[in-house]
């Protein structure tokens, strides 16, 4: 029997990427799970392929705390308890900060970080009382600013400084916090990626299918909390990165943006 089974997973921007394969993964682990989402189209889509299955869904928008607490309270509503939380709701940007406006900076911050923050809070005492499981989805951004995101990596270094807080201050109460930092895979979160205005990209600078699957960093992700693994970090490159940053960050700095550079412009 899977260590999952019976447990309720809830599952933050569960209708794309990665968020959707962690879905499925523990719907297939015997979970009932309970994820969110803005767009009520996509969870449609993915209520119907699951059809039968023990899946809550709830439209909500995890920058705005009153979503944030009606998803936990429609989660504690159907199932009746919450034992793991996964917060993969997550926004990228693509602009140089000295065009980006204030707003955009502040949009990503308030999903990225805050939607972690307010989903932890309303779900926590829960989790405690079930010595459950805290997840956050980071990046390598979170260890290494990126030039081009200067508001995707703020917020996922506040993620990260958050959830090692969080770890601390739970290391006795039975509670397992994993921060997990996927690297590039494949999922729409580029494409969504706010512009210096804060709007959609709408497109891709990257070749997606270089790119690990949503579906293997789900993978690598569950059997971390199943070794209950402090930190998880993917792919090659994005160890590589974190390393060389630790040891060698002026050369670092040198590589990162010879990545994301062509001929003096941002093209990544």
């Amino acid at each position: 029997m899977s260590l999952f089974s019976n447990k309720v997973v809830v599952i933050t921007g569960g209708s794309d990427g990665i968020g959707k394969a962690l879905v499925d993964l523990f719907l297939q682990q015997g979970a009932k799970v309970a994820t969110c989402a803005r767009k009520q189209e996509k969870l449609y889509v993915l209520q119907t392929e699951n059809t039968g299955k023990p899946l809550h869904i709830c439209q909500a928008d995890v920058s705005i705390e009153a979503d944030c607490e009606k998803f936990i309270q429609s989660t504690l509503d159907t199932f009746g308890t919450i034992d793991i939380l996964i917060n993969n709701a997550g926004i990228s940007m693509r602009a140089l900060f000295v065009d980006t406006l204030p707003s955009t900076i502040k949009k990503v911050m308030d999903v990225n970080f805050m939607g972690t923050v307010y989903c932890t809070h309303y779900a926590l005492p829960h989790i405690i009382q079930n010595k459950g499981i805290i997840v956050g989805i980071s990046s390598i951004a979170g260890f290494r600013g990126l030039p081009g995101r200067s508001g995707y990596s703020a917020s996922k270094f506040a993620l990260n400084g958050w959830l090692e807080s969080l770890r601390t201050e739970l290391l006795h109460s039975g509670v397992h916090v994993l921060t997990a930092c996927p690297g590039f895979t494949t999922s729409n979160i580029r494409v969504a990626a706010l512009n210096s205005a804060g709007e959609a990209q709408g497109e891709t600078p990257m070749d997606e299918s270089a790119m690990m699957s949503s579906a293997e960093c789900a993978m690598h992700i569950m059997e971390a909390m199943e070794n209950k693994k402090r930190t998880l970090v993917l792919t090659f490159n994005g160890k590589r990165t974190v390393f060389l940053n630790k040891l060698l960050p002026a050369i670092t700095d040198k590589l990162v943006r010879n990545f994301f550079y062509k001929n003096n412009q941002l093209v990544k």
